[in-house]
């Protein structure tokens, strides 16, 4: 199957199909602790945040997913416009698809050309990096001008994919070599079972300074290419790092100087308040925003975005946390 057919797949099966993991998340083991007397008025909240030293309106990273395919276009039209408008970074789909087959850059460039202010991150697999030329990775960065690189790091959905990698060697190294030499910063996230503190050690000693955790709780990439095989494997659908877990465990021997971005099963503004108070930096979701553009278009996006702020600044206010920078464990209890 080509690359593009894969990616459309991907997109459908993520919106339609029952590709969610079984274990949670991780964050419901957790409660607020509500504050009766905030002493705060809701218009004082402030739920600014920063990342890469730069500001944004709301501490939400819009995760990577699409590309590659002639419908990817208005789906990155439509996300592109939304960061541009709402200050919001946000990544495109692996870009390997693009490399492969130039007609594709359109479902990539479009990007830049509705956000030409935002935050946009560039794309591609850690199993291609050994393979790619500085000339490829430079073609990526500039096909959307890009403001920082993402390398996903995928050994479990490459191993259900049929048509999949095997070979997961030299990437930390190619990682590095990145890290030392490009001008943007780079971003490793994996995609859905997590980031453990060793690893979250050795991406840090190689030069990584934002780390993606992307834990399990959300989309099962092995469910979606289990979906997608004629021989399915479902005996790993649940393999994974609970995204508190993972966070958890970065957190007690975080190294100085690096960021975090809390993702996997962050479906809601509950979600992304517990990750920051332990010790998130920032939160980045992917399927609830393409499920808004797919199903509700524009108009489905903004009310999904409305809600999630809503919820988020009464989050704060029920607190008595004015911005996310006071907020840390101490507001949390287990159950």
């Amino acid at each position: 199957m080509s690359i593009q057919n894969r990616k459309k797949d991907h997109v459908s099966l993520c919106v339609t199909g029952d590709v969610n993991y079984a274990k949670t998340n991780g964050f419901g083991q957790y409660d607020f602790i509500h504050n009766a007397l905030p002493e705060l008025a809701l218009n004082q909240i402030d739920v600014s945040a920063e990342l890469f030293g730069r500001s944004f309106a709301f501490p939400l990273f819009i995760s990577s997913m699409t590309g590659g395919y002639s419908g990817a276009v208005s789906v990155n039209e439509i996300i592109a416009e939304f960061c541009e408008a709402h200050q919001l970074p946000f990544g495109v789909g692996s870009q390997r698809a693009m490399l492969e087959r130039p007609d594709e850059r359109a479902s990539f460039s479009i990007a830049r050309k509705k956000a030409p202010t935002a935050f946009i991150a560039a794309n591609i697999g850690g199993c291609q990096l050994p393979q790619l030329s500085r000339t490829d990775i430079d073609l990526m960065l500039d096909v959307i001008e890009a403001d920082a690189l993402i390398i996903h790091l995928n050994p479990l959905q490459e191993l259900m994919q049929p048509e999949g990698d095997r070979d997961f060697r030299g990437i930390l190294g190619s990682i590095g070599e990145l890290c030392a030499n490009l001008t943007v910063p780079v971003i490793v996230k994996e995609t859905g079972a997590g980031i453990s503190a060793t690893v979250a050690a050795k991406l840090h000693q190689a030069g990584v300074r934002v780390i993606d955790i992307a834990g399990a709780g959300g989309t099962s990439w092995s469910k979606v290419e289990n979906a997608r095989s004629e021989k399915p494997n479902s005996l790993f659908d649940d393999w994974g790092i609970p995204t508190a877990d993972a966070l958890q465990m970065i957190q007690a021997s975080k190294p100085e100087g690096l960021e975090l971005i809390a993702s996997g099963g962050i479906k809601n503004s509950l979600d992304m308040a517990k990750a920051i108070c332990l010790g998130a930096d920032f939160t980045a979701a992917a399927q609830p925003v393409i499920r808004a553009v797919i199903e509700e278009g524009r108009d489905g996006l903004q009310r999904w975005f409305r809600e999630w702020e809503r919820d988020f600044r009464f989050v704060l206010c029920l607190l008595g946390v004015q911005n996310i920078r006071q907020l840390s464990q101490q507001y949390l209890r287990k159950k």
